[in-house]
């Protein structure tokens, strides 16, 4: 689709030094103050849209003082791209100002839904992969990348079921998803081992498979296993140190594609900030090993 602007692809996403170079995290209020009195050697830290869409308050303040050091980067979860309503133009107004007014290296969002008639659920839903919501997707997606003027990424989807119909796999899906609205994708390691899982499929032959070439960000994260004893599910909770199957998958990703811009996301059960910017050092070292052509430890 022609769109007003120049979409800009994975490693020219953005001319930021600092997401370039070093891994980020997740900005959490529990952190602003160990942030500003330490000023830590990070690339970025990102920021979930919908936490900070007020006109002023603690959290704004807190935020403008850490962008004045750090890169940024915007992740929106209340969006419902995959939604059958049209998106909610006041709550994307509100998005618009919050990224016109922080300037982020990047805006991303969800491969989901959340909306249905006049009600909002506090999840990222599936969507299925069949040409109506191919086409509601790529319509939703003009709408946002238009409003910013600017590409956003769309991240790959946890899923915990597979619809009894569908037109695409999930990847067919993503990789007709970019060609037709111009966005980029942000790739989710965590996700690809939590579905893959639940899916019983292979993570490393969806890695293989999947558009690398439109990958502008990585996200890194840790789950839990509800060992249910007749379905035991892999669950995305963001509450959890990275575990070492998603490290090993997030080697073979680099491996294929080259060096990505990384992110170490956490939501809840917040570790000590030392811990989780010793994740992001993680994550530096294994970008460092492939750089150099050194892909094991």
């Amino acid at each position: 689709m022609n769109l007003p602007f120049s979409v800009q692809k994975s490693q020219d996403a953005t001319a930021s030094s600092g997401f370039l170079s070093a891994s980020g995290v997740s900005l959490k209020p529990a952190y602003y103050h160990d942030i500003l009195n330490a000023l830590p050697a990070l690339g970025f830290f990102e920021i979930h849209a919908e936490n900070y869409l007020s006109q002023g308050g603690p959290a704004k303040h807190y935020l403008h003082k850490i962008r004045e050091h750090y890169d940024m980067t915007v992740h929106g979860v209340g969006l419902s791209i995959g939604g059958a309503l049209p998106l909610d133009k006041s709550h994307l107004a509100r998005v618009v100002q919050l990224v016109n007014d922080l300037q982020p290296a990047v805006f991303s969002e969800h491969l989901a839904w959340s909306t249905h008639d006049q009600g909002f659920f506090n999840d990222l839903l599936p969507v299925a992969y069949d040409k109506i919501s191919l086409q509601r997707v790529c319509d939703h997606i003009d709408q946002l990348q238009n409003a910013l003027q600017r590409p956003v990424l769309i991240e790959n989807p946890s899923t915990y079921f597979e619809f009894t119909h569908s037109d695409f796999s999930e990847i067919d899906f993503i990789t007709a998803m970019v060609k037709r609205s111009g966005c980029g994708l942000l790739l989710d390691i965590n996700n690809v081992e939590v579905s893959c899982f639940n899916r019983q499929a292979n993570p490393y032959d969806y890695l293989d498979a999947f558009p690398t070439h439109d990958v502008g960000q990585i996200h890194l994260a840790g789950h839990t296993l509800d060992q249910n004893p007749n379905v035991p599910l892999k669950i995305d909770s963001h509450d959890q140190a990275v575990c070492d199957q998603v490290w090993a998958l997030y080697e073979h990703a680099l491996t294929r594609m080259g060096d990505r811009p990384t992110l170490i996301e956490r939501d809840g059960n917040l570790p000590s900030f030392e811990q989780l910017f010793a994740e992001a050092q993680q994550a530096d070292q294994v970008r460092s090993r492939i750089k150099r052509g050194q892909p094991h430890a």
